[in-house]
């Protein structure tokens, strides 16, 4: 079993772990990446199926993404605007289309009127919460023991207008049944993107994408770690004392000062740590858990939905899938669209025979589209949930009531281990830029820990 001795251990190769070993390596620091995947990016994945370049994981960049954007720049990629000329799509109750443009969808006045006056106080609510500090604000416990579902039905009666706007944070981002997870976990998500507006404007939150993938990102970072980057790793033990850590593979034993978690809360258990970790992120992380969506991709022969005058948006909190979008490739002549099966309904599809779901999904695509949405030319289905390193989808929160309670401690350094992924940000939180944010931070208390414990053996 071969040796491999370094200032800091990253475990994870997504964009958290490839910024924090690039951030550290600046500063002077030697470092090695175990991946326990076979490929570098995490939940980033642009792969070709059947002849179609999918984005299988995340992809979109929000212009409030500096973070993102300003990677995206120092390693040289471009970006592209998602198409969105012509009319949206919504289904209503009754099953009916309605083409609309704007960001209201095509509601009676009453429910219009319900849907901006919530927004506006959602709003006011989101712009007193610091998404690094959500658990300080003072009315931090009793928002996180009420849930999203209930917060809302208890502001109007208006069912429409309830699952409007439940659907934001439910199906599309947290993507748990909106019961499940409580307001303040909500409202997290909101200021995460700087309010809730931002958060419902599809044009602000799914605004560019990188031509030829965002898995590049995390590609091209790892490229500058050259040898340093190893997949195929699972650690399957951490030992660790003040220190420093021994990292234990199936062939590899790695000894380093530090260590940086650089992947989801949820995994944490398929490491043995010795001591194990303290009791309070035991308890911590029985308290996160991932959601999970199907992200469905249909390709054809041309975008054919612009011949209609549609943008490809479109939305409905009655559809199996509740969004969908043009997602066609930068210079591509065939056009996709991109469609997402959330929670429940996703469960539900996953009970059934890959040809019936296949059938389902199209069939709710052709409501927003018509009767050509049922014969792509390419169909995909990313099912993180069955990922072994991932299990779930996008990112994980906390169940009623976990956020005021341990959320201040997701960061928290335990002894030489720190931690980093887009699970824990505020800013860019379940976003490939809340990833780089904490690969940064963790990358910042290891050369602050690291100057100290310097300066201390100087005056020792």
């Amino acid at each position: 079993m071969a040796d491999i001795t370094r200032d800091v251990l990253v475990i994870g190769a997504g964009a958290a772990g490839t910024t924090a070993a690039n951030e550290l390596r600046k500063a002077g620091l030697s470092v090695v990446v175990l991946e326990a995947r076979d490929r570098i990016g995490g939940r980033l994945w642009t792969d070709v199926i059947d002849g179609a370049m999918l984005e299988i994981g995340g992809q979109w960049v929000s212009p409030d993404q500096d973070a993102l954007i300003e990677t995206i720049d120092e390693l040289g990629l471009e970006t592209f605007s998602r198409y969105r000329e012509g009319d949206s799509v919504y289904v209503g109750p009754d099953g009916e289309v309605h083409r609309f443009t704007g960001e209201m969808f095509p509601v009676s006045p009453e429910t219009e009127k319900v849907i901006a006056e919530i927004t506006e106080r959602l709003d006011a609510m989101v712009a007193e919460v610091d998404p690094d500090r959500p658990y300080d604000h003072p009315k931090a416990a009793e928002w996180d023991s009420i849930s999203w579902d209930a917060w809302l039905r208890a502001q109007t009666d208006d069912d429409e207008a309830v699952r409007n706007l439940a659907f934001a944070t439910g199906s599309a981002m947290l993507t748990k049944p909106t019961h499940t997870f409580s307001l303040l976990q909500s409202l997290l998500m909101a200021a995460s993107a700087g309010s809730y507006s931002h958060l419902v404007d599809a044009d602000f939150i799914l605004d560019k994408r990188v031509v030829g993938g965002l898995q590049q990102v995390p590609i091209l970072l790892a490229e500058r770690l050259g040898d340093d980057v190893l997949l195929d790793q699972p650690v399957r033990t951490l030992e660790w004392n003040d220190n420093g850590v021994t990292a234990v593979t199936d062939s590899l034993t790695v000894s380093a000062r530090y260590a940086v978690l650089a992947f989801a809360p949820v995994l944490y258990n398929r490491i043995s740590f010795v001591p194990p970790l303290p009791r309070r992120q035991h308890q911590m992380h029985q308290h996160i858990s991932m959601g999970f969506v199907i992200k469905v991709h249909a390709v054809y022969d041309r975008p054919f939905w612009r011949e209609q005058g549609l943008s490809g948006t479109a939305f409905s909190p009655y559809e199996l899938s509740h969004e969908a979008y043009d997602n066609t490739n930068h210079g591509d002549e065939r056009g996709t669209l991109v469609g997402f099966v959330s929670d429940q309904n996703a469960d539900d599809l996953f009970a059934l025979s890959a040809e019936e779901r296949k059938e389902r999904i199209l069939e709710s695509l052709s409501h927003y589209y018509g009767p050509e949405a049922k014969n792509p030319v390419v169909y995909y289905e990313s099912d993180w949930g069955s990922e072994e390193w991932t299990r779930g989808a996008y990112a994980a929160s906390f169940d009623m009531g976990g956020l005021h309670r341990y959320g201040k401690d997701l960061r928290t350094p335990v002894g030489p281990i720190h931690f980093a992924c887009s699970d824990l940000a505020g800013a860019g939180y379940q976003h490939v830029d809340g990833a780089i944010r904490m690969g940064r931070l963790a990358a910042a208390q290891i050369l602050d820990a690291s100057r100290t414990s310097g300066a201390a053996g100087d005056n020792g």
